[in-house]
């Protein structure tokens, strides 16, 4: 499938889990980037380059090591008014072509069901099936790990 130009359509990757804690905790865990490095395999490094007015992180640096793939990165954040979401996309990456992200948290009876969407293009061009499965990988380990970090508070 592609768009009027020509270019393949992007669609982004989804997955959600529930986690037995509060949408303020689990946002606490989300928002606090210098303890990435604590529960994330793959994070290194995560620093906070700038506040934005709502005094939320809205640039971070990210140093990434998974397996052979070696990756720093900046992403820009914006957060929702009502505290329970925030989307994101890359500013500058030594492997990304783009990225763009989000976490959405949703009260349920037992904790907080969070939902996460991913979309990430490298600069080199990847199949579309194995840029999914990749992405999926992706996806389900940073769930369980922000599960298991909300879970432990």
């Amino acid at each position: 499938m592609s768009d009027d130009n020509g270019v393949p359509e992007v669609w982004p990757t989804r997955d959600s889990t529930v986690v037995e804690a509060t949408p303020e905790a689990v946002m606490a865990v989300i928002s606090d980037f210098s303890a990435y490095p604590e529960w994330s395999t793959s994070i290194r490094v995560a620093e906070v380059l700038s506040i934005g007015p709502d005094d939320r992180p809205d640039r971070v640096r990210f140093e990434l090591e998974a397996g052979a793939i070696i990756d720093e990165y900046v992403l820009a954040y914006s957060w929702s008014a009502d505290d329970r979401g925030l989307e994101w996309r890359l500013e500058s990456s030594t492997l990304q072509k783009s990225q763009r992200g989000s976490y959405r948290l949703e009260p349920v009876e037992g904790g907080t069901r969070v939902d996460y969407e991913l979309e990430i293009e490298l600069v080199v061009p990847v199949i579309g099936s194995l840029r999914t499965r990749a992405e999926r990988r992706i996806l389900g380990d940073a769930l369980n790990e922000l599960k298991r970090r909300a879970e432990a508070r």
